[in-house]
């Protein structure tokens, strides 16, 4: 896969992130902790009489309107799920592609810091009041799953082609069918033809010795045969 492949994904995962991230913003509209000191509600104008009131009227607020929009989205935090995406998408790529000859500790420690960043990136969204712990838990849930399934089902962990590639499907070469070069005889085959044939020209000549010996036998009885009516008829 090349490397513009996965720059395209990546890309498209980050806007991915974003819509998910700014629709789960607009539905819930949780408020930052921040939200009273950009708000500065007039308590004067509305007549509060007690210190803890829900306020629901837009003109309470007399801050900048911009602030108090950006306050109005906390859940989840944005900045949490870009970070954990960025993070977790680079570290795989770096554990599945990146191959370093100096030492195997390099690819790991490389994926570990990436993800103590994104770590550290939603702490300090908690340690300077821009989002509760809740929203940057859900940010995290949201970048993860998003990288992970990038990752897993569309580059298929950097060594496969796309999933909605439109590379045709490369045919297998039919291999060549072997060559008929014949069989080559080895001496020992040779040897062992050779004896049998000998052995059967043995056995065929002394079939015809047995065979002449038997004939000259049968002749000796006729000429015996022979003799002996001969005398008798001398008798």
């Amino acid at each position: 896969m090349d490397d513009v492949s996965i720059r395209g994904v990546y890309v498209f995962g980050l806007f991915t992130v974003d819509i998910f991230v700014n629709a789960g913003q607009v539905v819930t509209g949780n408020l930052a902790p921040y939200f009273l000191t950009v708000c500065k509600p007039n308590y004067t104008a509305l007549g509060c009489q007690q210190a803890l009131r829900y306020i629901s009227h837009q003109e309470a607020c007399t801050g900048n309107q911009d602030d108090i929009l950006r306050a109005r989205k906390s859940f989840p935090s944005k900045e949490a799920a870009l970070s954990v995406y960025g993070a977790l998408y680079l570290a795989m790529y770096v554990t599945c592609v990146v191959k370093s000859k100096g030492t195997r500790l390099a690819s790991p420690v490389l994926s570990l810091g990436l993800m103590c960043l994104a770590f550290l990136t939603g702490l300090n969204r908690v340690a300077e009041y821009r989002n509760h712990w809740s929203d940057v838990i859900a940010g995290y849930i949201i970048g993860t799953a998003i990288a992970t399934f990038l990752v897993v089902c569309v580059v298929h962990n950097f060594k496969g082609k796309l999933l909605l590639s439109d590379d045709p499907p490369v045919q297998e070469q039919s291999s060549p069918a072997p060559l008929n070069l014949g069989r080559v005889e080895s001496p020992l085959e040779k040897y062992m033809s050779s004896q049998e044939t000998d052995s059967e020209d043995t056995q065929s000549w002394d079939l015809q010795e047995k065979f002449m010996a038997f004939v000259d036998w049968v002749k000796s009885l006729d000429w015996l045969f022979c003799f002996k009516r001969k005398r008798q008829r001398t008798v």
